[in-house]
């Protein structure tokens, strides 16, 4: 990309321009006075050669008739037919300038200019000389005027310009860190204010792209602390369960068998977790997906027996027709599973869990409903970030709040999405996973 001056580049191009429009001006100028010149000495003939035709035809005498066709610029030659020679021209010969001469022969008649010959010549060196002169004053005043405008044009340059210093003073401060600060052209309809209104798309653009980057790193500085913060329970009650065994004599075996009950339990919370991390960044680096043509019903109806047998304090109820779906049927029944799971952990014992199936225009769906505390209406988008637990009204305080992230991004993937809605009643949650049916 060429980076040579703008404002030399512009200044020189328009002086040019102006000196080869002045110049061939100056020509024109000159052409046009010589073209008039030549008309005007051609008019002069034809009006002496009429007047001397009128002269002859009144019998005016030789001399009369020379006085009368002679001028300040018009010579004449008159040859009689006895061969004398009246007039002025011979007295003046051709010194080489611009003239124009004319001969006729005067018709015969019984006066003195019967068959008499006249030369009639127009002298054009004051013209000549009148038309050289203003020439020189056009170079002259064209010359003068070039240096006017190679001086006067960098200023008006660098007037117009100013709008692109103004640009590179904004993006040199943008760069110094001083955000937020615009063009705002007062017009967008003109070349410089579509420069500046593009100039400031830009910025918003860049500045807003800058501040989702700050923001991703924030939230995955927040997820990896977390997650280290979730992972640290398990892994502590490992590393405590593991001392008491090794501390045991082996005299109590009751003891050791509860030991390695919590040994057990807290390894496959921290296995859990570490799948639903690995999960997680599945679906940001784009989740596989193997579908095939999938009964969402049949999908709940297994969860939810899985889900009676964890807490058979509760009544699992499944409601709605045969669905067809094409989907992962394995990712779909995790999906569901995590949803079903949220919603026992919701609801006390004696509570009740819904889950409805039904088809809709181009949209399958599957509505999870408990009769848990709910989800305050400003907590029904934040509850899908990633490690966000609601209060201890909801839920038993078991999760990682990564099971309806994930639901989430499962839906997603398939072209769906996972809403947390209202609920019928206005008693409990009620979560809706929607799924495209092709």
């Amino acid at each position: 990309m060429a980076t040579g001056s703008l404002r030399r580049r512009v200044t020189i191009a328009a002086v040019s321009v102006f000196a080869v429009v002045l110049v061939a001006a100056v020509f024109a100028v000159g052409a046009a006075f010589t073209f008039i010149t030549n008309s005007s000495m051609t008019s002069v003939l034809t009006d002496h050669v009429q007047l001397a035709e009128q002269l002859a035809a009144a019998h005016t005498s030789p001399t009369e008739f020379v006085s009368r066709l002679e001028t300040h610029s018009v010579r004449c030659r008159l040859v009689l037919a006895d061969g004398e020679v009246l007039g002025n021209l011979r007295l003046h010969p051709d010194e080489g300038g611009p003239t124009k001469t004319r001969r006729i022969l005067l018709p015969s008649s019984d006066g003195e200019l019967g068959d008499a010959q006249v030369t009639l010549e127009v002298d054009g060196r004051l013209l000549a000389g009148a038309r050289a002169r203003l020439v020189k004053v056009l170079l002259v005043v064209a010359l003068i005027a070039v240096a006017v405008i190679a001086l006067g044009i960098p200023v008006v340059v660098r007037y117009a310009l100013a709008p692109l210093d103004a640009m590179t003073n904004l993006a040199r401060s943008i760069a110094r860190g001083r955000r937020g600060q615009r063009l705002i052209p007062a017009r967008g309809d003109t070349e410089i204010g579509r420069t500046a209104s593009a100039f400031d798309e830009m910025l918003d653009a860049l500045e807003g792209a800058e501040r989702h980057a700050l923001e991703a790193q924030e939230a995955m500085r927040r997820f990896i602390a977390d997650a280290a913060h979730e992972l640290r329970t398990p892994i502590a009650g490992i590393s405590a369960a593991t001392e008491a065994v090794l501390a045991q004599s082996g005299d109590d075996p009751q003891t050791q068998q509860r030991l390695l009950l919590v040994l057990g339990r807290e390894a496959h919370r921290a296995g859990r977790l570490v799948e639903d991390l690995l999960d997680l960044a599945r679906l940001d680096s784009g989740l596989p997906l193997q579908p095939e043509p999938t009964d969402l019903r049949e999908l709940a109806a297994a969860q939810l027996e899985r889900a009676r047998l964890l807490r058979p304090d509760l009544t699992f109820v499944l409601d709605g027709p045969v669905v067809l779906v094409t989907a992962d049927p394995a990712r779909i029944g995790q999906a569901i599973a995590n949803l079903v799971n949220n919603a026992a952990d919701a609801t006390p014992a004696g509570g009740s869990v819904t889950v409805t199936v039904r088809q809709l225009m181009g949209f399958a769906e599957l509505a999870v409903a408990d009769t848990g505390p709910g989800v305050d209406p400003a907590d029904r988008e934040r509850i899908f970030d990633r490690l966000v637990r609601l209060d201890t009204a909801r839920g038993h305080g078991a999760g990682a709040g990564l099971g309806l992230p994930i639901a989430r991004g499962i839906a997603r993937a398939h072209g769906g999405d996972l809403t947390c809605e209202p609920p019928p009643g206005q008693v409990g949650a009620l979560f809706v996973l929607r799924l495209p049916t092709s």
